[in-house]
């Protein structure tokens, strides 16, 4: 059987941040974020270039061992056959380390870009495939999902498979994240998680990742009470307790903060009149940003198309 064939042409893939947990919902919810890395991937005649550019262009591998070469290659072999060579470039704004999906979007970014530069690829992959592929290389789906359809999102394994839904956020909400000047790695955060929980935190938090469904789609006014947490945020607060802090200090003051992610990245969804006022809260040592909500998720662009 012949191999798959591929476009002359690069491809641009643009793939937006995610924060996942959002409280209560731990493994499962996920939120797209309105902050972008951009990948361009071109088939060469032989060889592996990459060029980054951004966060991590002085600690990120240039060679096969890179996580988007990595996903690139796993997406290839499912597709057909891999190119005689690759010359890739990377704009990272995604903060690393950081729990805003970075790992995600280099994983989402990678798969799109194959499928795009083969011919016959969405024949070959469509897009519940494409979930499928960055769930099992990244090993759960809560950040992929986002990260590859966009706006607000209910994941689950399935048969061994992740599969998702999507919703979209109420558009009065406003993502404010808190961001730290150092890493937490996403191995020691979840290596803090205990083996089991008392049934009562359980329950709890099956009726406020229930709740926080309703509050981030149609009521925000719910989603202090929407985005309490008891299965592993405490647990995690010794290896961020910074974070930890700012958390309970927000949520003090009324404002829905949480973990994002792993952390230790805090997140804060509030609505549009007071996200300027909450981005002042955290002090020093934080970058405050505020953010849109993606609604699309993992797109291919022309190669003109201006960055964000």
């Amino acid at each position: 059987m012949a191999g798959p064939a591929f476009r002359a042409a690069a491809v641009r893939v643009r793939v937006p941040a995610t924060s996942a947990n959002l409280g209560p919902g731990f493994d499962a919810l996920g939120l797209s974020l309105g902050l972008y890395d951009d990948v361009v991937v071109r088939v060469a005649d032989s060889g592996l270039n990459i060029d980054i550019a951004g966060e991590g262009s002085e600690t990120l591998p240039r060679d096969e061992s890179h996580l988007l070469v990595r996903s690139l290659r796993t997406a290839f072999d499912l597709l057909g056959g891999q190119p005689r060579g690759l010359e890739i470039v990377c704009a990272n704004r995604i903060p690393h380390g950081r729990g805003l999906g970075s790992s995600s979007a280099a994983i989402v970014a990678a798969v799109v870009a194959a499928r795009a530069v083969t011919i016959g690829g969405d024949a070959r992959l469509d897009d519940a495939a494409l979930l499928e592929l960055a769930t099992e290389i990244e090993g759960h789906p809560d950040n992929v999902a986002p990260c590859l359809l966009g706006g607000f999102t209910i994941a689950w394994m399935e048969s061994g498979a992740g599969r998702a839904v999507r919703l979209d956020a109420a558009s009065s909400v406003v993502p404010v994240v808190f961001v730290p000047g150092k890493p937490v790695l996403t191995e020691m955060a979840r290596g803090l998680l205990p083996r089991t929980v008392p049934h009562v935190d359980a329950s709890a938090n099956a009726g406020r990742a229930a709740l926080l469904v309703e509050a981030l789609t149609r009521r925000p006014e719910l989603l202090l009470p929407a985005t309490e947490d008891r299965l592993h945020q405490d647990y995690r607060a010794p290896a961020m307790p910074e974070s930890a802090a700012l958390v309970e200090r927000l949520r003090a003051d009324g404002v829905p903060a949480m973990i994002s992610g792993a952390g230790p990245t805090v997140i804060a969804l509030v609505e549009d009149d007071a996200a300027d006022k909450v981005a002042r809260l955290a002090g020093e040592g934080w970058a405050a940003n505020r953010l849109a909500l993606d609604a699309d998720g993992a797109c291919v662009l022309p190669l003109g198309s201006s960055p964000v």
